[in-house]
């Protein structure tokens, strides 16, 4: 597939994010702001895939493009959409399009659920609970009201003084024009209470909080006055992968980051993460990172050090 053109040197409004962008985050690397939840991102590279799990929020890509996959699915997004996230997503990331010259630049803003139930309120627009569960996670076209609301938003950290009054209004600004948008009835659902977006939305919160122990899906289902297979359908349709597939994937991410940032052997991590089976641990892991855990660990350190040195 081909890499998307960068408009930038077409669109000002872009121009003037990314040059907010360079000037805040002048080193590659994520950049907290100012301004609770909003951040910068900067590459000056592409680079390998990336293993997380992305938490609701708006992404702009103000330079560069990216690839993010979810289960099977795949985005390929720059400068021309904007790429949201409904509920909380074990996602692989890797920039495409970024050189030291030309650096990838990203805008993203987390996302409250409370906050966009209370401007479905007090704006009046409709709920949409009746629509069937769509995907966690979607593509629109950045559109001119959209990003100057995001300016307006960024702008600020030129005068931090007006950052406590100011700030809460642009955030629910943005928040407005995405639940206006073309695909604003896919927040809407997850914050509509009793759709089965919503549902699934609380099923998954459950397994961030007990991912290392069993799955008994009928238990959870009971919980969320849902039926087994009408969880699985939506909880797909939601995520694109099952909720066991899900599990996996918070179990190995958090085993890697034990072993990374706390030094335990892979044994030690895929039992604290729930495995039993040391040797079934070893095997999803590689199954998901392209490598067994050792020798992960080993070329990933090998890239910090690279990082830190440059």
């Amino acid at each position: 597939m081909a890499t998307p053109q960068n408009p930038r040197s077409r669109n000002p409004r872009m121009a003037e994010l990314a040059e907010a962008i360079e000037r805040f985050a002048p080193r590659d690397g994520v950049h907290p702001t100012a301004i609770e939840r909003m951040g910068f991102i900067r590459a000056s590279r592409p680079g390998e895939p990336v293993h997380v799990l992305h938490q609701p929020a708006l992404c702009i890509i103000a330079q560069g493009s990216k690839q993010v996959m979810v289960g099977e699915d795949v985005y390929l997004y720059d400068a021309s959409r904007h790429l949201v996230v409904s509920v909380d997503l074990p996602i692989t990331g890797q920039v495409l399009q970024a050189t030291p010259q030309v650096p990838y630049l990203c805008f993203r803003l987390d996302l409250d659920p409370g906050e966009l139930a209370d401007m479905l309120l007090q704006a009046r627009l409709p709920a949409q609970a009746q629509r069937t569960s769509a995907r966690g996670m979607y593509l629109g076209d950045t559109c001119p009201l959209l990003l100057d609301a995001v300016l307006r938003l960024v702008r600020l950290l030129e005068t931090p003084e007006d950052i406590p009054a100011l700030a809460p209004l642009a955030m629910r600004e943005i928040l407005y024009r995405l639940l206006k948008g073309e695909h604003g009835w896919r927040l809407n659902q997850i914050v509509t209470a009793n759709s089965q977006a919503q549902r699934i939305a609380r099923v998954i919160g459950w397994l961030k909080e007990h991912f290392a122990e069993p799955l008994r899906i009928e238990d959870i289902a009971r919980e969320v006055h849902m039926s087994t297979s009408s969880l699985h359908h939506h909880f797909k349709a939601v995520t694109a992968m099952s909720p066991l597939q899900y599990q996996k994937q918070l179990r190995l991410q958090e085993a890697r980051r034990l072993m990374l940032s706390e030094d335990v052997d892979a044994a030690t991590a895929g039992f604290r993460v729930g495995y039993e089976s040391p040797s079934q641990f070893s095997r999803e892991y590689s199954r998901l990172f392209g490598a067994p855990p050792a020798r992960d660990q080993r070329r990933l350190r090998q890239l910090q050090e690279v990082q830190l040195a440059s």
